[in-house]
């Protein structure tokens, strides 16, 4: 079974362009709150900001028996890099980038983590003609190379996502961020997967599951939940059951079953130990129900590709 992170920014400011909901917290206190959470296991960490005192960070990992899910290396940064990281057309603020992943990959390594992930929201266009695509792939490609080349034993995960804050990433969605990673020709660069980046990009969750494993860069999992209208972090389940529950089936599938689910979620109003608690609760009830298929059954049904009995076999079987 797979062991529970929770993204430890999540647990302090949780504001959007309106309304904060949380105050900042200190490390201390964000590892306290997670200590309440039944059934979390571990916390993906935050760079720079969980690393301001290393050895207060190694001794509250050790004090709390927390593992550490992935680093997760924050490629847009206050009044820095606002054109974007790893294909910016500056080549200082490339430089930059490449140094600052290469000192995550030295603290990763300190915390006992073979994983880095980062969301290269900032690197992407507003308008036609605002950024020279070509440019933009060979900058990200040379960034990316001398960043996976510093360590080629910490895999390096880009998680897609299809806009926010620009109108259109750079890396939108799986298939576009395996083609980057698979014409890299990096054996360390992958992807990572959050379900609900998945659903906003108008993808279905299971397929593009599988077609990252078919070419073995599926790296990482991050769990949540919208509406596909917006990038909400909610609840798992909360709008699509039945994409879970294929979901955690594949993932099954694929061999997907001892590494870490990390959960990219929102509390908002709603106390964040509660809310962090019905997170666990409700994915492991999503794994259980989706336990609750047979494979050969459910295979033989999909060879026959007749919904009507795929689907009286779904609600017959997982929803009794």
């Amino acid at each position: 079974m797979n062991k529970l992170a929770i993204i430890s920014a999540f647990l302090g400011a949780v504001k959007n362009r309106y309304m904060q909901y949380h105050p900042e917290r200190e490390l201390v206190e964000k590892f306290e709150l997670a200590s309440r959470v039944q059934g979390i296991e571990g916390l993906e960490l935050c760079y720079p900001a969980d690393f301001a005192d290393i050895s207060l960070l190694k001794k509250l990992l050790s004090d709390y028996g927390f593992g550490v899910s992935s680093v997760n290396v924050r490629s847009r940064r206050q009044g820095r890099w606002l054109r974007g990281s790893f294909s910016s057309s500056s080549a200082i603020e490339r430089k930059e980038v490449v140094e600052d992943f290469h000192k995550a990959m030295d603290l990763a390594v300190e915390v006992g983590s073979s994983r880095i992930s980062t969301c290269p929201l900032n690197d992407g266009h507003d308008y036609v003609f605002e950024m020279n695509y070509l440019d933009a792939y060979k900058y990200a490609s040379e960034s990316f190379n001398a960043i996976c080349d510093y360590n080629t034993a910490i895999n390096v995960c880009i998680e897609y996502k299809w806009n926010d804050p620009r109108t259109r990433c750079l890396f939108a969605n799986a298939g576009e961020t395996l083609s980057f990673c698979q014409s890299s020709g990096l054996q360390n660069l992958g992807v990572t997967m959050d379900f609900g980046h998945s659903l906003l990009g108008g993808e279905r969750p299971a397929q593009a599951l599988c077609l990252l494993h078919q070419a073995n860069k599926l790296f990482y999992v991050h769990l949540n939940d919208n509406d596909r209208n917006w990038d909400w972090d909610m609840l798992p389940g909360a709008f699509h059951v039945n994409e879970f529950i294929e979901f955690f089936y594949y993932l099954k599938k694929i061999g997907y079953t001892n590494d870490w689910y990390a959960f990219d979620v929102v509390s908002k109003e709603i106390d964040p130990v509660e809310h962090f608690t019905s997170v666990v609760t409700l994915t492991r009830k999503l794994e259980e129900m989706s336990a609750r298929i047979n494979e050969k059954e459910i295979d033989a049904l999909m060879d026959k590709r007749n919904p009507n009995k795929s689907l009286e076999y779904l609600f017959s079987t997982v929803y009794r």
